[in-house]
């Protein structure tokens, strides 16, 4: 059995069928804001909205070494990632 989602006009254009197998389908389960914040669409590559300004306010902390860098910062939203 298939079938077809609503799925928005920018996932379509770029490609994204919107028919699935029922095999592939789960249940939809909200993020928890509190334990995963920042988890927007906005904030993936080329998924972006023009007029959102995502800048760093803080970086609270840093670990790593050479090129494997990590960092905690605080954005202009007030998330923290």
């Amino acid at each position: 059995t298939t079938f077809s989602l609503y799925l928005p006009a920018d996932l379509l254009a770029r490609g994204i069928h919107n028919a699935f197998h029922a095999s592939l389908l789960r249940p939809h389960v909200t993020n928890n804001d509190l334990r995963f914040p920042g988890r927007l669409l906005g904030q993936l590559p080329g998924f972006k909205d023009a007029t959102a300004d995502w800048t760093v306010t803080q970086i609270m902390r840093h670990s790593g070494r050479g090129r494997e860098l990590l960092f905690e910062v605080t954005w202009n939203t007030g998330q923290v990632t």
